[in-house]
């Protein structure tokens, strides 16, 4: 859903503004992705134990919406309950590993099924859904041999 604001937000804080701000995007600061409610014992499994990207404090005044935060350096992946909660099966994040083949065996050895899609030039992937049923890729990128 689109929604167009009517001017200035309330609470932009102008002091912090770029010097030659044009409007554009510069970064991607988070993913959010959807759970149900309950489910944060099997995301920390998920995503700090079995992915190893550690679990991040919430806020004090997000904290009893539920869900859990995971950051790491250049990382951050918000889990936030949805009370009709549906996965997202085709949208998702794709995460860069250092060793694909690695992450893959500990994600079956933990009872995860992981999928192999058509290649891409210059990288290994691969596709997981986390235990709520939200597609995540796995990607490494690959040297080509001389």
């Amino acid at each position: 859903m689109h929604r167009e604001s009517s001017g200035p937000s309330k609470t932009r804080n102008d002091s912090v503004a770029p010097q030659k701000a044009s409007g554009r995007i510069i970064a991607l600061d988070h993913v959010q992705l959807a759970m149900p409610r309950g489910g944060e014992t099997e995301a920390r499994r998920f995503y700090a134990d079995l992915l190893g990207i550690p679990e991040a404090p919430k806020p004090a005044n997000l904290a009893a919406r539920g869900g859990c935060w995971f950051e790491g350096p250049g990382l951050k992946v918000h889990l936030g309950v949805a009370k009709d909660f549906s996965p997202a099966r085709k949208a998702h994040p794709a995460f860069i590993v250092d060793d694909l083949f690695v992450l893959v065996a500990r994600l079956q050895a933990a009872g995860f099924e992981v999928i192999e899609d058509e290649p891409l030039a210059g990288l290994a992937r691969r596709y997981v859904s986390d235990p709520f049923g939200n597609r995540i890729e796995l990607m490494q990128p690959v040297l080509k041999s001389p």
